[in-house]
């Protein structure tokens, strides 16, 4: 294997390891009010993920990190051409990010309920924005000879690209509600199983459209390949698996769900990075968009020391909050791991004095 398709490689698992482990933290940002009815609820469900979610956030940064320093020319042309789109997803990651601060600070229903809708909104975005960028790259947007992107807002939101969108969206909201399932007892588990009841079945209908219609927009014939395959059987098994009340067979079959939808994609698009609408002659490649052997060399080496350290310590954190979180009864002033429970002013002024 050359250092071009290694690179490819790690890029192709860093996007996998993302939504499979932040698209649950960003599902439970999106169903926290269903699952949580009260504020003592939800102020549990997102505790379930307060330890969790900015660790792997930072997968989504190393994969744009990864992107600029082994592929500059696809970097470029592919932020150039989505630049809008990311500027929401980003907005949309700085609400997210805010919402859990502010909103455990805020001492008003209002207030609670504004970083609420926040946390939603956000969660929401991230998947949708970045699954359209992820589609347009294999579904194909103008590029002329020069690597430069020559379309206009409409380009970027073609069909496919907007199903990408659609389906990892649904994803991450399944994927988390099976997460709940999972880290929560008591009434949030029962919430929890309901909404994913609900959720996985249309899910898997819409993985397995997907799943079709990319081998058709990759030009590889109507049937599925082996991982696209694995993809549709582990969203009919998530369906199954959380009727019949298996929550760690369920959330891990959403998982590998995930994982198999994202790295489907990249492999039909290799060994392209990014499709042109124009002309198969304009195609971006891995080859032609790489950095020279001597900087994928360093970041080789860079690599093999780094990522052990980062998984260990993923892994740790994981361990060390992996209990079930139940919610407290409404009236009770209990602290939820990771996030800080609201106190009236008068209370924080108290605690100061002591």
């Amino acid at each position: 294997m050359t250092l071009v398709a290694f690179w490819f490689l790690v890029l192709t698992v860093l996007w996998a390891g993302f939504f499979m482990l932040d698209g649950f933290d960003l599902g439970v940002g999106m169903v926290h009010g269903v699952v949580g009815h009260d504020e003592a609820g939800r102020r549990a469900v997102i505790g379930t993920i307060g330890p969790l979610w900015d660790g792997n956030e930072v997968w989504l940064v190393v994969a744009a990190a990864g992107t600029f320093a082994a592929f500059p020319g696809w970097y470029a042309t592919m932020f150039s051409a989505f630049y809008p789109v990311l500027l929401v997803v980003l907005v949309g990651l700085i609400l997210r990010g805010v919402s859990f601060e502010f909103r455990s600070h805020s001492e008003t229903d209002r207030g609670r309920r504004l970083w609420s809708g926040a946390l939603i909104a956000g969660s929401a975005v991230i998947p949708l924005g970045l699954g359209i960028v992820l589609g347009g790259l294999l579904g194909g947007v103008p590029i002329d000879a020069q690597q430069e992107f020559t379309g206009d807002l409409g380009d970027l939101f073609a069909p496919y690209a907007l199903a990408t969108g659609v389906v990892l969206g649904l994803l991450c909201v399944t994927h988390g509600a099976a997460f709940l399932r999972v880290r929560t007892a008591g009434v949030l588990h029962t919430r929890a199983g309901t909404a994913a009841r609900v959720l996985a079945p249309a899910t898997a209908l819409a993985v397995i459209g997907w799943c079709f219609w990319t081998r058709g927009v990759s030009g590889g014939g109507p049937l599925l390949s082996l991982i696209e395959l694995v993809a549709a059987l582990a969203a009919i098994a998530a369906a199954v698996l959380v009727r019949s009340g298996s929550d760690g067979a369920a959330f891990g079959a959403t998982a590998v769900t995930v994982a198999a939808v994202v790295v489907s994609l990249f492999t039909e698009l290799y060994p392209r990075v990014m499709v042109s609408s124009s002309g198969a002659a304009n195609d971006l490649t891995a080859q032609s968009t790489a950095s020279a052997s001597y900087a994928l060399t360093v970041m080789t080496v860079v690599l093999v020391v780094v990522l052990p350290i980062v998984l260990l310590y993923q892994g740790w954190t994981y361990h060390v909050f992996r209990g079930r979180l139940r919610g407290p009864r409404v009236g009770e002033d209990e602290a939820v791991p990771g996030i800080p429970s609201p106190r009236s002013g008068a209370a924080r002024t108290a605690e100061g004095t002591r």
